[in-house]
């Protein structure tokens, strides 16, 4: 192996050590397979430029997000995932939603962590709704959303049981970046203090 392949395959060792994800993860934070990973990692095949300086940062934002204990797309949907309950999982969803908008004040790259894609929550609507937040938060903050957030709407509409509102109302309620993905959840079941 080439010098230049070497570097390139020890700036993909350590982007992956930084993150702190295994590799199948952390393939999947970068919108790629397992496999593909362990080529580019071995030198068997020459990722793109793009790709390695993207792992790089990417891989150096979760570090950082972990170390002060700030949710990321993949913790969040692990959280979600590891939930005891919808409520705790709705929490999980609102607290990494709220993490991301401090990222996206900060304006310093840190977004980054949020780049990364999530594995899945296991439940179709929470995977479809983390993607229309995070889309929304970088939409609002003036940022590219990240390539991973671009969704289909469900087959099916959601409608997640309310305990004051009737379906009619909680569709009313529902702001219309979440409706075109035939998600309905109030609006103001999104605020948080």
């Amino acid at each position: 192996m080439d010098k230049d392949s070497q570097a390139v395959t020890a700036l993909l060792n350590h982007a992956l050590d930084e993150s702190g994800l295994s590799q199948a993860a952390f393939a999947t934070a970068l919108r790629t397979s397992a496999s593909r990973l362990s080529t580019y990692r071995s030198g068997r095949t020459k990722p793109t430029a793009q790709f390695v300086l993207r792992a790089g940062r990417i891989a150096h934002a979760l570090h950082d997000a972990r170390e002060h204990r700030i949710m990321t797309a993949p913790a969040t949907a692990t959280a979600i995932r590891e939930a005891s309950d919808d409520d705790w999982a709705w929490r999980m969803l609102l607290q990494g939603r709220d993490h991301l908008r401090l990222l996206l004040k900060r304006r310093d790259g840190s977004e980054a962590a949020w780049e990364a894609a999530p594995g899945t929550t296991l439940h179709t609507g929470f995977d479809t709704l983390l993607a229309a937040l995070t889309a929304h938060e970088f939409k609002g903050a003036g940022e590219p959303p990240p390539d991973w957030t671009k969704v289909a709407p469900l087959p099916e509409p959601w409608i997640p049981d309310h305990p004051f509102l009737d379906h009619a109302q909680i569709i009313e309620q529902t702001p219309d970046h979440l409706a075109q993905l035939n998600i309905f959840v109030p609006d103001r079941d999104l605020a948080t203090a």
